[in-house]
Formats: C-alpha cells, structure tokens, sequence
C-alpha cells in the first residue's frame, strides 16, 4: 500500500501550525509500509490513532497486548518510561511510540536517519488519537537517537 499526503490532511497539517522547515516527502510510490502497533485492548485513543493511521493510507496490524506485556515491547524497542505513551509502533524497522503525527512519521521514512524512531511522550491533547474538542496543548515529536537521547524532531504550537 502507498502512503499518501492527502491534501485535506496536508492542510488540516498546515493549520494546526507545526512549526517545521520542510514539508516530509511520503514514500516512493510502490513502497509499502506497515504499521505494526502493540497496544492494550482497552485503550479508546489507541483505537482512534489506528483509525488516523489508517485514513492516512497506512496498512496497519494492532495488537492488543496485557500492560506487563507491552511494557516490555516497548523496552525492546529503545523506548524508556520518560519516553512512553500508551502504545508502541514499528515501521520499516523504526519504533514510533505514543501519538505521533502521520507528517513526522512520513518525514522520518523520507529522511532515513540512523535513529530507534520517534515519539510523542504523554498524551497531549491535540495529538493524532487525543484531538477530543477544540483545546490543543503544545508538544513536541522528539527523534530517539541510538543512545537513547532525543532531539526536538518537530513542534507542535496549542491554542485554546
């Protein structure tokens, strides 16, 4: 399956105001990519996230999985608790942890840096998965580099 920037979802992007140099290039058309995301069965802002992801021309598989038990996927994966949200995701051999913007996770299948993944920690209000009413706090996508430090990846400005 082929991802796509769909120009409602370009502009939706546009207008949230993500404070971002260029806009991500999506996969060569002809590249599929999977998203594989590990979750708890319970958890209604992971359902939804799936759902964007899906929207947004993402193959998806989820998981659910007991908390002990993802946890420790998300351990596996170079996620540390400081970094954690409520579910973990891999594709193309990166780990994408919480709720992650689809621009960023194009982005950083585009750019191809020697990095775990990504990861938006917590679960701000705003994000893809947690967008519930029009308030939206300030948040940050950070880069997982190799030895487990970040980066600022993106920005993402709120507004009340």
């Amino acid at each position: 399956m082929m991802i796509a920037i769909h120009r409602r979802s370009l502009l939706a992007g546009l207008v949230a105001t993500p404070i971002a140099l260029a806009l991500p290039t999506p996969a060569r058309p002809g590249e599929a990519a999977t998203v594989h995301v590990a979750k708890t069965a319970t958890c209604g802002c992971c359902r939804i996230w799936v759902d964007y992801m899906r929207k947004e021309g993402f193959a998806v598989e989820a998981t659910n999985m007991a908390p002990g038990e993802l946890s420790q996927f998300k351990t596996r994966h170079g996620i540390s608790p400081d970094l954690a949200s409520c579910h973990t995701a891999r594709v193309a051999g990166y780990t994408i942890e919480g709720h992650v913007p689809v621009r960023e996770i194009n982005r950083l299948l585009a750019e191809k840096p020697d990095a775990i993944g990504l990861t938006v920690p917590g679960m701000p209000l705003g994000s893809p998965g947690m967008d519930y009413g029009s308030e939206k706090e300030p948040y940050d996508v950070l880069l997982i580099k190799k030895d487990g430090t970040t980066s600022v990846f993106a920005k993402y400005v709120g507004q009340r």
